[in-house]
């Protein structure tokens, strides 16, 4: 026998606390302070110990209704006096993200709200900017203490439909030498985006996989989730990694930091190829060299 809801006003009470309770079930959640973030590091610590990134790292993703994200928690070899001023300034985040092969330039504009980072995002070859997808994403440094560091770059549009883009990073000091970082990225997709993805797949990205194991063949080995969640996958660690590069390269003179981070990011994504592999170290090189010059030079003529 079907059950009817309370009715009235109650009934309406009732109905609206189970979608929010289903809403909060499923939103996901992100530390708001250094507390909980050191929470989710004591949780995660079986998976940063044992994981077959070679590196204290775990990697978590979603596809919810209309909703991709990847999320990325690692530890940092690297103090948080340092970690945290290197990821607050809009200018730091564009020398981190132009470090991903599909960024081909970053720049810092103001707006009344506040900052904008500019991104022109394309393909992995050379490209003109007028055939690259501009986005502006809102830069906010939400939290910014001794201890914890909260980041937010939105967008509301893309291309295709795509919309709600968020890169999110969290650090925490776990020690004196130690920090704790999650970066989040996700996006909202359409039907467009949906068909454009799923043809790309079918054809020139059939081979490409994400991290997740999902199962084991035969022979034991693993197989990798694919679709939408292996491209939400293989694009946080993209970022992450620019990230990672950006922090590791800080030691070394400021005159040669771009070209100490450029390799240590394309040494960092081959050591997964089967998700990560697009360029050759020689060809990557180039095109960054390039991007980075046009970059410089546009800015120099304003």
């Amino acid at each position: 026998m079907r059950r009817s809801l309370p009715g009235g006003a109650g009934g309406f009470q009732w109905l609206r606390a189970t979608v929010l309770l289903a809403l909060l079930i499923a939103a996901p959640v992100y530390a708001q302070d250094p507390e909980s973030l050191k929470a989710r590091h004591a949780a995660l610590a079986e998976q940063l110990s044992d994981n077959p990134f070679q590196r204290p790292l775990h990697l978590e993703s979603r596809q919810t209704g209309d909703t991709l994200q990847g999320d990325i928690y690692a530890v940092i070899e690297q103090p948080y006096a340092v970690v945290g001023t290197a990821l607050q300034g809009s200018t730091h985040w564009c020398d981190i993200l132009i470090l991903h092969l599909n960024v081909k330039s970053c720049r810092v504009s103001s707006a009344p709200a506040g900052e904008v980072l500019r991104l022109h995002i394309g393909r992995k070859f050379e490209q003109a900017l007028a055939e690259a997808h501009l986005f502006e994403f809102a830069y906010r440094v939400t939290t910014a203490t001794p201890e914890f560091l909260q980041v937010l770059l939105d967008a509301p549009d893309g291309p295709l439909g795509t919309s709600r883009y968020r890169i999110k990073l969290e650090a925490v000091a776990l020690d004196d030498r130690r920090s704790f970082l999650h970066l989040s990225y996700s996006y909202a997709y359409g039907l467009a985006a949906r068909v454009a993805t799923q043809s790309y797949l079918a054809t020139l990205g059939r081979n490409k996989v994400g991290f997740s194991i999902v199962a084991r063949n035969a022979e034991g080995q693993p197989v990798y989730i694919d679709g939408m969640r292996g491209v939400i996958e293989r694009n946080t660690m993209r970022y992450y990694l620019a990230i990672e590069a950006y922090l590791n390269s800080l030691a070394e003179p400021p005159a040669t930091r771009l070209e100490k981070r450029l390799n240590l990011w394309h040494s960092a994504v081959e050591q997964y190829p089967a998700q990560l592999h697009e360029l050759e170290r020689d060809q990557y090189l180039a095109i960054k060299r390039e991007e980075i010059r046009r970059q410089q030079a546009d800015a120099a003529s304003e």
